[in-house]
């Protein structure tokens, strides 16, 4: 193993986790909302009907979804057989990063438009980076390694992000103008995403030679592998592609929880704004170590085994939430052990998933990873939103999220990983 090369690898979580926690998860959305709630002549017609404010920023994470759902598993399949997989990554986080940068020029209801469509290239971006960045990890280590390095990248991501999103924090402590400290915030976070992409997997990660198909032929060579990655995936590599399943459906559950959590708590128990982004930058932290203290459990019991263990823990993590969470200092704690597994259920199903990955086919099996992760991810929160509309209470709702880690669960525990990691043609480590 390459110590400076995973360094570098390790490190680009720390570069992109600024746009997720800064731009994504606190600012952007409403900020954009109240620049078209001030000027109400900014409101952007459907044809017949008026997109509303908090409605805006939604609909530019759906568009971008629905480009990534489209183009990563080509640019993946491009990417195996082309010695262009750093460049894939490095350009796209320098697009990304310049795309977030640029979101300090919105200023105004009439910058909306610009804000959006930059918004939809930077998570575009975002996401095809990741993609690269995630096939790398079969290559830097040997199975029994991949997820001690999986789960270092996760940390280093909670903590980097929740290191920037920190500093914002003192911005507007210092600052009496919010929307100027949201317009620096915004662009400091594309600054640090290409700061640090640029002075660790530009210079850290090996370019890996492969055997590269005449320029004439990259589009239909890479339909053809695409085309055979999907046919391979149920024939020759189907434990690979019943993981990949279980992990959809929990994961949906994961983000769901995390997506609802804040409604739950801003309506049932009362919690400010300012009290939320405390528990969200709480939660960055205590994921870091979340992540690294089951690593260590993996590497005595396997990472399966850490994995379902994990998904127990969510599940307790509603139960609680459903009968005994009642007070806003309750929130803290409940947050806390729901941190706790979000790293360690994340970073462990990835190296999971890069064990079962055939050699030669990481780009396009992640492309597949990710952008089926983002295209079932309104699943859970579509769930919650019925429950909430027959129930009248978001307490009440949570309890049928549950069903989301008992059936992954259930996959899980059903998918045989050792003999996925020997169909695949990769070692098979010690424990799995």
């Amino acid at each position: 193993m390459n110590q400076r090369e995973i360094s570098g690898w390790v490190m680009y979580d720390w570069a992109n986790s600024a746009f997720a926690t800064t731009v994504v998860t606190a600012f952007l959305g409403p900020y954009l909302a109240a620049l078209i709630a001030e000027r109400p002549f900014a409101l952007l017609p459907l044809g017949p009907f008026q997109i509303e404010p908090e409605a805006f920023y939604p609909f530019c994470v759906t568009v971008s979804v629905m480009l990534q759902f489209v183009f990563l598993p080509l640019l993946g399949a491009l990417a195996d057989f082309t010695n262009l997989k750093k460049r894939f990554l490095i350009g796209f986080a320098t697009v990304g990063a310049l795309a977030t940068c640029l979101l300090g020029l919105v200023s105004s209801g009439e910058w909306v438009l610009f804000g959006g469509l930059l918004f939809i290239l930077a998570n575009f971006a975002f996401g095809a980076a990741v993609v690269f960045y995630n096939a790398y990890l079969p290559e830097l280590a040997p199975p029994e390694a991949q997820d001690r390095i999986s789960s270092r990248g996760f940390a280093f991501g909670y903590v980097g992000g929740g290191l920037l999103l920190a500093l914002n924090l003192v911005l507007f402590q210092v600052l009496a103008d919010t929307a100027v400290a949201v317009r620096i915030s915004l662009t400091s976070a594309g600054l640090w995403w290409l700061l640090f992409t640029w002075w660790f997997p530009k210079r850290r990660l090996v370019v890996r030679e492969t055997a590269v198909s005449s320029p004439n032929h990259l589009l239909r060579h890479t339909l053809k592998q695409f085309s055979q990655t999907l046919r391979q995936m149920t024939s020759r590599y189907p434990r690979a592609f019943k993981f990949l399943l279980a992990y959809l459906i929990y994961n949906d559950g994961i983000m769901t929880v995390n997506t609802v959590a804040a409604i739950f708590a801003a309506s049932e128990l009362g919690l400010g704004p300012e009290q939320l982004v405390g528990v969200i930058l709480m939660i960055q932290f205590v994921a870091a170590l979340g992540a690294l203290l089951f690593n260590q459990i993996a590497a005595r019991i396997g990472a399966k085994r850490t994995v379902v263990i994990t998904l127990l823990g969510w599940m307790a993590v509603l139960v609680y939430a459903f009968g005994w969470l009642r007070t806003p200092a309750q929130v803290w704690g409940w947050a806390a052990a729901e941190a706790l597994f979000l790293g360690s259920s994340q970073a462990l199903s990835r190296s999971l998933f890069a064990k079962m990955v055939p050699a030669q086919q990481e780009s396009v099996y992640f492309s597949l990873y990710e952008v089926s992760e983002r295209g079932t991810s309104w699943i859970g929160p579509l769930v919650f939103g019925l429950a909430v509309q027959l129930t009248g209470s978001p307490r009440s709702a949570l309890l049928p999220l549950i069903l989301f880690f008992v059936i992954g669960c259930a996959l899980l525990l059903t998918t045989d990983v050792r003999q996925g990691i020997r169909d695949a043609g990769n070692d098979l480590p010690a424990l799995v």
